[in-house]
């Protein structure tokens, strides 16, 4: 199964769930294993949090390395052939990530479920207990691809030289300093020379608005420069990265830390 585009409907995924290749990966963030919720049949936790992530670096969620990646990969069973869908419980919001993250490490198999699992179930399609995943493992090849990916100095280089649009995908209240971050002792600010696009104006109802709707959003901001996206902790400014890429954008990049590391570094 070769996946056509980077975000597939509930309909196709019900229709397609016994897909030869085809992996399900349920990439809600801050989830723990619980046998008691539900999960989309035969899916795979993808756990964000503490698999996937670099748990050494103090900023939440931090990109790992491409040995651990590949590690943790390949014991969830999935193969450099798989076909990987996945959702989370929010509709559009960690699955971005997820998604983003395969393909900072080369793979482009892959789509996100559009509404994630709320619109999976309001179309009643089958659920299961969640289980954990004891097959056998796969041989996911992890290969880097650098530019997707953007640290603390590469940004403020482009911060300070204007070489990139950066586009921050918090609240316009978080952005213009409204309302304090969520994040304890975190100060409240902004990269400098960055603006703001909030990821909930692509969304409705916890899905992408059309691509019309979306091509219209980045239009406004993105020029001819390389475009970087940032948000508190670098899970919704790849659903800015989604977004743009659905709407055919290319030379676009996430900034990892976003402002937890930002706002811890660089001090008013």
């Amino acid at each position: 199964m070769e996946l056509k585009s980077s975000v597939v409907s509930v309909q196709w995924l019900n229709e397609n769930l016994n897909g030869e290749n085809l992996v399900v990966l349920d990439g809600t963030i801050g989830k723990i294993f619980d046998a008691s919720q539900k999960q989309i049949l035969n899916a795979r936790f993808f756990d964000i949090k503490t698999k996937f992530s670099d748990t050494s670096n103090p900023c939440p969620s931090a990109f790992p390395s491409t040995e651990q990646f590949q590690k943790e990969a390949r014991a969830l069973g999935i193969n450099n052939n798989s076909a990987i869908v996945v959702y989370d419980h929010k509709g559009i919001y960690s699955s971005a990530r997820v998604w983003w993250m395969f393909r900072a490490f080369g793979f482009d198999n892959i789509a996100v479920l559009n509404g994630g699992f709320p619109a999976w179930l309001k179309a009643n399609y089958p659920t299961e207990n969640m289980k954990p995943y004891n097959s056998g493992k796969g041989n996911f090849t992890a290969k880097l691809q650098p530019n997707f990916m953007m640290f603390f100095n590469d940004v403020k280089q482009a911060s300070e030289k204007s070489t990139h649009t950066i586009i921050d995908a918090r609240s316009a209240n978080r952005f213009k300093c409204i309302e304090p971050e969520p994040r304890s002792g975190l100060r409240m600010g902004t990269i400098p020379n960055s603006v703001n696009l909030p990821y909930t104006d692509l969304l409705e109802n916890g899905a992408f608005k059309s691509i019309e709707v979306l091509d219209k959003a980045f239009s406004q901001l993105i020029s001819e420069k390389p475009v970087v996206f940032s948000c508190g902790s670098g899970i919704t400014a790849c659903v800015l990265g989604l977004g743009a890429h659905m709407a055919g954008y290319k030379n676009i990049s996430v900034y990892d830390g976003s402002w937890t590391e930002w706002g811890s570094l660089v001090k008013e």
